[in-house]
């Protein structure tokens, strides 16, 4: 019988609930061993999810001798904390986007996760779909020529901003802490570059000061490589990429949630004057728990490192100082 990593839940956030909880129980590598909640919610959850052990506190089930790795979808202002706890107790983690509110804090986290020898993983689960392999194959193979330019957008109409703690400034609520850092991830993963220029445009909540849609334009340090993405809770749902290259593009309008799509991503190239679609399929939080799992029973490497965390926080940060500053800021 293969072993299989034993997975605690801190929270009973959505995300876990109708996402992480049931691709874990979709593994063959993993299995959910408990649920803590400060809500009084984990029973409820548990009951409804076939989750064997119940906590009310969280640190009741780091302190579980038979969990080997924690998911923590809690509020971003409370990423470090739990991180910080977990790594202490022995556990490996995965958690959820953004990592941390700045690259100082992921940089102290990171260091004390490899001090108590635990792997950690930020949850930018859209990765692992293959698509983005694919694309990054037709970029390779010169179809689309030299790229000159990536456009990412990641927008959702936000109904209950009232009640909503993206909305909160305290807990790290914010148009480019929640979807912009996806559209950041994207450009920096599908280049292989990095920015060293960003100015960022946005409009704030009078009320919260919560950044509730942004514009970026980011300079990469591989040539002459522009980039720009949207992020916003005022407009429709989008999530989608473009490469754009001195022969064609490739337009990927599925980038972020495939799963909303069936798993099913989509590739389009258009190029010397023709176009294709390629359909390309992939269980992305799966293949997310699949990879960590595998990691901590076969002491593999990690795809995507505490290194490359630190890295796309530096450039959040930087869009929040140009926000802030109004004016370009070099990273």
């Amino acid at each position: 019988m293969v072993k299989k990593i034993k997975w605690g839940i801190l929270s009973t956030a959505n995300i876990a609930q109708t996402q992480v909880i049931p691709a874990i129980q979709r593994s063959a590598l993993a299995e959910v061993g408990a649920i803590a909640s400060s809500s009084g919610k984990a029973a409820e959850v548990a009951a409804k999810l076939n989750i064997p052990r119940v906590y009310d506190t969280y640190e009741e089930l780091l302190l579980d001798p038979k969990i080997d790795a924690v998911y923590i979808p809690l509020p971003n202002s409370l990423h470090r904390k739990w991180v910080l706890e977990a790594a202490k107790h022995g556990k490996h983690i995965l958690c959820e986007k953004p990592a941390a509110l700045a690259a100082e804090e992921m940089i102290e986290m990171d260091r004390h996760c490899k001090k108590e020898n635990v792997l950690f993983m930020e949850a930018f689960m859209y990765q692992f779909h293959p698509q983005h392999d694919r694309v990054k194959e037709i970029i390779a193979s010169g179809e689309i020529g030299e790229v000159k330019l990536m456009r990412s957008s990641f927008s959702f109409y936000m109904e209950d901003r009232e009640t909503n703690i993206r909305m909160d400034k305290s807990l790290g609520g914010g148009s480019i802490y929640d979807v912009g850092c996806y559209c950041i991830h994207s450009m920096r993963h599908i280049l292989g570059a990095e920015p060293v220029k960003v100015h960022a445009h946005g409009n704030l909540d009078p009320d919260t000061g919560v950044d509730v849609s942004a514009v970026a334009y980011l300079e990469f340090d591989r040539g002459m490589i522009q980039g720009v993405f949207d992020c916003s809770f005022e407009a429709s749902f989008r999530q989608e990429y473009e490469v754009v290259g001195t022969k064609g593009r490739i337009f990927v309008p599925r980038a972020f949630r495939p799963d909303v799509n069936g798993d099913v991503g989509l590739v389009t190239v258009e190029s010397n004057g023709q176009q294709r679609t390629e359909l390309v399929e992939g269980d992305i939080y799966l293949l997310e728990v699949d990879h960590l799992s595998e990691a901590i029973l076969e002491k593999k490497p990690l795809i995507y490192p505490a290194e490359k965390t630190i890295q796309n926080m530096r450039v959040i940060n930087a869009c929040y100082s140009s926000l802030e500053q109004k004016e370009e800021v070099t990273i």
